[in-house]
Formats: structure tokens, C-alpha cells, sequence
């Protein structure tokens, strides 16, 4: 593993202790993603699973605003954290 792909799961860690901790939120990313809070510990070892946290976090401009400032990250670290795990790069159709 590269320290671009180390650096974005301890973002991505940081996004699911973030989930974890928010009342409002979980249940929907639980019930969004169908996993359950066994799954959310076992995921934390999984670069796929961190990639869905940042996937669910960035589906909200205000999330992403939240969890940046909660977290003290700057606002483009969950995209570009997410662009360094797997299933992460943009495709290009053209």
C-alpha cells in the first residue's frame, strides 16, 4: 500500500468514527448501504467499505462541510481521499 492510499483510510477512518457518532445520520447510511454497526467495525480493515463512507459523506455538500469541520480537514480531502482507494478514480467516457 502506497501513502497516498494510507493517508486516505486514516480520512476515510476518521469518516466512519464521524458516521459512528452521529445520531441523525447513521441509520441512514446503515440503511443506505445495508450494513450493520458489526459490519461498520469489520469495514474499518476494508479499503472498499472505507471508500463507500466517503462515498455516502460526499453525497451531501453540507455532510462534507460538517464532517471537515468537525474533523478540522480541509473540504476537498474526502474527494480527494476517496480518489486514492479503490473504485475511486474518475472515468473518463470520452
Amino acid at each position: 500500500m502506497n501513502r497516498e492510499q494510507e493517508a486516505a483510510e486514516a480520512i476515510a477512518l476518521k469518516g466512519l468514527g464521524w458516521l459512528a457518532g452521529n445520531d441523525e445520520l447513521l441509520p441512514v447510511f446503515l440503511g443506505a448501504t445495508g450494513a450493520s454497526e458489526a459490519d461498520l467495525r469489520a469495514g474499518a480493515q476494508d479499503p472498499e467499505f472505507l471508500g463507500s463512507v466517503l462515498d455516502f459523506i460526499l453525497m451531501d455538500d453540507a455532510w462534507v462541510l460538517a464532517f471537515c469541520a468537525d474533523t478540522g480537514l480541509a473540504n476537498s480531502a474526502p474527494m480527494a481521499a476517496r480518489a486514492a482507494l479503490p473504485g475511486g478514480a474518475q472515468i473518463h467516457w470520452t
